[in-house]
């Protein structure tokens, strides 16, 4: 039997993130590949082969050819256990991305070779500095035309405010791609276009090694070493500390569509990425190696199979192990609860689970015991750092088409507010349902899902709005009245907490202004 440390060092937990279209959930595909985890990729965009990409499940992600939710894969890759969470690139879909990164050790961040550094990967970029988050970067899709390999690195320095050292360089790019040298391992790799074979390997003993110039040609060896020369005397040696700080982030070239440079990829991946780190809870520092098991609840999914209405939460293992059908203390409402049938997944594919150890995702069954941000613990009163809400951007009333389907139309909701697509407030003043969400794209998710999962239908009625911010105070008699004098501006969340409407900047800044006894909020973290 390994031991619990052995168990945490083979660990890699990572999400993937990018703009969309970058390749993001291709890439997975191959990380799923080369883990024996399926045999097939399925071409995620192409309408002729009728098989979807496997991380992409829900229906709408398959007519759609976008990812909406995060998913969770688990593999084995030689000694390691890798858990992969693809997440929405969609900026509509940012909160999901960014309460996933809150689950995750490190990031592997794909940008496309023609666009560069796009407005969505900035700010998932920014949410990585925050909590130092090891980031490495992969430039995909070399074989169409794109920019210049250094302008590309020095845009990445620019844009994501990180020093950047390439670990792999191409050999031209565009219709000229000839393949990549892996500086980090001394090889050569040449390009042959296939989506299901990996690459052909040259030997090499060093740069100067003449079977370079017989593989690529004598113009090109030369230009690629002139390259690495300027490499080597512009950027330091990779050091894999600054990395792991998150200082760093170690570049490598590729297309993922064709399988290459993705498996040079993983295998350092797999050598300098973190195992599964300290957690910080409120109370104290929660180390990995410690024996009595922790975990949060970072997402909810509701209707993970159609057939049966069922909801889930996915739990992140922070320390100790995790045993099925042992007791474990729900933090926020001091029950005792086991779970029979703790789950792990391959996509959609289930299986459970006996044990989890640091850095897994266990899917539990959620007969609505469980809210996002959720502890769960061995018995030790712990609560981990809340997972932010944001205050929404958009907003509709969200009203009942059907008055036979009321209750289905209740529960609906009910589930996916729990699983965080987006928030409802309830108005004081008129009883309306509000629906606030970051994408104009959620509410047309929400719509959809609520008829061919629930079988409700609903209509958006407009609203003029501008901010939903979260009010309190430390004066009774202030918050009283606030809440009088602006009574028709007010609303409750789902946890009964007030919350101010404000339909334009001027009411803001003007209640701001008046009442000063009054703090106002646009995270639900306070």
């Amino acid at each position: 039997m390994a031991t619990l440390n052995e168990e945490i060092k083979r660990r890699r937990t990572f999400a993937i993130i990018s703009h969309p279209d970058a390749g993001k959930t291709t890439l997975t595909e191959k990380l799923l590949l080369f883990g024996g985890a399926i045999h097939i990729a399925g071409a995620v965009k192409s309408n002729k082969i009728k098989k979807t990409a496997t991380s992409d499940w829900m229906e709408i992600e398959k007519q759609r050819g976008i990812s909406v939710a995060t998913s969770v894969m688990g593999f084995n890759y030689g000694d390691y256990k890798i858990n992969i969470l693809d997440t929405p690139g969609h900026q509509d879909f940012a909160e999901d991305t960014f309460r996933t990164l809150t689950a995750v050790d490190s990031v592997i961040i794909v940008v496309d070779v023609a666009k560069g550094v796009e407005t969505q990967t900035r700010k998932l970029m920014e949410v990585c500095r925050m909590r130092n988050t090891p980031v490495i970067i992969f430039v995909n899709k070399l074989d169409r035309e794109g920019r210049d390999p250094f302008d590309i690195l020095d845009e990445l320095e620019a844009e994501l405010k990180i020093s950047v050292r390439p670990l792999s360089w191409p050999i031209n790019i565009g219709a000229k791609f000839k393949g990549v040298y892996n500086i980090y391992e001394h090889s050569l790799d040449l390009f042959t276009p296939d989506k299901q074979k990996a690459t052909e390997r040259v030997e090499i003993e060093s740069i100067d090694d003449p079977r370079i110039d017989a593989a690529v040609g004598e113009a090109d060896a030369s230009k690629l070493r002139e390259d690495i020369e300027l490499i080597d005397g512009v950027y330091p040696e990779f050091d894999e500390s600054e990395y792991l700080e998150g200082k760093v982030a170690p570049v490598f070239f590729g297309s993922a569509l064709n399988t290459f440079g993705v498996k040079e990829l993983l295998d350092c991946f797999v050598k300098i990425a973190p195992s599964p780190k300290p957690v910080e809870a409120l109370e104290r520092r929660i180390d990995p190696e410690e024996p009595a098991f922790t975990g949060f609840v970072f997402k909810i999914h509701a209707n993970m199979d159609p057939n049966h209405r069922s909801c889930i939460a996915f739990v992140k293992v922070c320390s100790g192990k995790f045993e099925r059908n042992a007791p474990y203390k729900h933090i926020r409402t001091g029950k005792s609860l086991r779970f029979a049938a703790p789950t792990a997944f391959m996509a959609q594919k289930k299986s459970i689970v006996d044990e989890a150890f640091p850095g897994d995702i266990v899917g539990i069954p959620d007969t609505g015991n469980f809210k996002i941000g959720d502890t769960l613990t061995s018995g030790e009163e712990i609560h981990f750092r809340g997972l932010p809400s944001f205050s929404p951007e958009l907003f509709m009333y969200i009203e009942n088409t059907d008055p036979m389907k009321s209750k289905q139309l209740e529960k609906g909701i009910q589930q996916l507010m729990d699983e965080g697509v987006a928030q409802l407030f309830t108005h004081q003043f008129n009883g309306r349902k509000v629906i606030g969400t970051v994408g104009q794209l959620q509410f047309e998710v929400i719509q959809y899902r609520l008829l061919h999962e629930y079988g409700a239908q609903c209509r958006w009625e407009p609203m003029t709005m501008y901010k939903a911010c979260w009010v309190e105070s430390d004066d009774p008699d202030a918050l009283a009245m606030f809440k009088k004098r602006k009574h028709q501006f007010m609303a409750l969340d789902r946890e009964g907490r007030d919350v101010f409407l404000a339909d334009s900047s001027f009411v803001l800044t003007m209640a701001q202004n008046d009442f000063p006894k009054i703090r106002f909020h646009f995270s639900s973290e306070f």
